[in-house]
């Protein structure tokens, strides 16, 4: 008799899947981007009008930025600023609403505009410590964070002295970079003054009177009702920040990795031009320069096209300034938008030809962090302590020369 087949098992169910998550059509980010700047543009003009009131109140403001006579620390201040809240757009945008309303001096922004490139550097040297573990991807990725870093700091320390020196030498007290974006600013044909009727401020002005009015709802003084209003300006400032961050990022940054690989990064000039063009479009400088650090640490990006694209990245973060300038259309206010763009054009024109100096020093560096994790934590600790004590006191001894 023949014997049965074994009963087979019965197979489990397919493993179901999950429908893709449809795409935000390009329309409807379209719409979100715009309230989004629309927020930004209101945010800016919000906490404008709650520090001219405070500062018109107070003298706080002032005496707090006396310390503004020491360059150094405004430099500094900006870097830590920047590199608490991970955004020089968020740092530069500030800058440029404090000085025009006049709470923050020209001089003194001049400098803080060169601190917050060096703030938003910090990010990739954070990210590149994610990959501690793997001790070649960790040499590649450190040495890519390290060549956004050194860009900066190199450029800065050429440009500081140059504009500090500059200045103290010319009768006006402005440095070389001042005098060159206040140029630029006299024949675009900026007034002194805002003027109140600029298309940006009659547009959020129903949003400058809300806040106006809720603020005033919850406080006793005008002085009160002035802080009160800045600081609400202040954080839908940064709200709006990130979600404008996100919204970009999702559409723009989604697909970017295989052309990373196969197409941006051909030659130097179009690696410039992708970090220029990637930063304006998500707004940030922190994302794009940190997406750089994962993918030369996985030999996905030449390492010799990361210091073009780093110095694109920095031009295009510099949009955001000028549209702060925007909102705020004044010759002061304008100057330092201008300034941070001079600033990294500058730096461009230097470092490039001399593109060897800071590439055998980063290579240098990241070999050395490799085989001794400690010098990396080490670079952290110079940014933010030694450079900091030992500028401050320089230029403190100069100062009362």
């Amino acid at each position: 008799m023949a014997q049965s087949e074994p009963s087979r098992a019965p197979r489990p169910p397919a493993l179901t899947r999950f429908a893709p998550v449809p795409e935000v059509p390009g329309w409807l980010r379209g719409i979100y981007a715009g309230l989004c700047l629309y927020l930004f543009l209101s945010a800016l003009n919000i906490m404008g009008t709650g520090l001219g009131t405070f500062g018109g109140e107070s003298d706080w403001l002032t005496r707090a930025f006396a310390y503004g006579e020491n360059p150094f620390i405004a430099l500094m201040g900006a870097v830590i600023v920047t590199a608490l809240v991970q955004s020089s757009s968020f740092t530069t945008a500030l800058i440029v609403t404090l000085v025009a309303t006049g709470e923050m001096t020209l001089g003194t922004a001049v400098f803080a505009i060169m601190g917050a490139n060096i703030g938003t550097s910090v990010t990739a040297v954070i990210v590149a410590l994610a990959n501690l573990r793997i001790r070649r991807n960790f040499r590649r990725s450190f040495t890519a964070a390290l060549i956004h870093d050194l860009f900066n700091l190199l450029t800065v320390a050429v440009l500081f002295p140059l504009e500090w020196l500059s200045g103290a030498l010319h009768e006006s007290g402005r440095g070389v970079l001042t005098r060159a974006a206040n140029s630029i600013a006299d024949l675009i044909g900026m007034q002194e003054v805002a003027n109140p009727s600029s298309p940006v401020k009659v547009i959020t002005r129903p949003m400058v009177n809300l806040f106006e009015w809720v603020a005033g709802l919850f406080t006793p003084t005008t002085t009160a009702e002035g802080l009160v209003m800045a600081a609400m300006g202040l954080i839908l400032m940064f709200i709006a920040l990130v979600f404008m961050v996100k919204n970009l990022r999702g559409a723009v940054l989604r697909h970017m990795d295989g052309l990373f690989r196969t197409y941006f990064f051909r030659t130097d000039i179009r690696a410039y031009g992708v970090g220029a063009f990637s930063t304006v479009a998500v707004q940030s400088s922190t994302i794009t320069t940190s997406l750089m650090v994962p993918l030369a640490g996985a030999g996905v990006v030449p390492m010799k096209r990361l210091l073009p694209f780093m110095m694109g990245s920095n031009l295009g973060t510099t949009v955001t300034s000028v549209l702060a300038a925007t909102a705020n259309p004044v010759s002061a206010a304008v100057t330092v938008a201008l300034v941070h763009v001079l600033f990294n054009l500058v730096g461009t024109a230097i470092w490039y030809p001399l593109r060897a100096i800071p590439m055998r020093i980063a290579n240098w560096y990241g070999r050395l962090a490799s085989n001794s994790p400690r010098y990396a934590f080490f670079f952290l600790f110079l940014i933010f302590l030694i450079i900091p004590v030992v500028g401050i006191a320089i230029t403190e001894v100069i100062i009362h020369l």
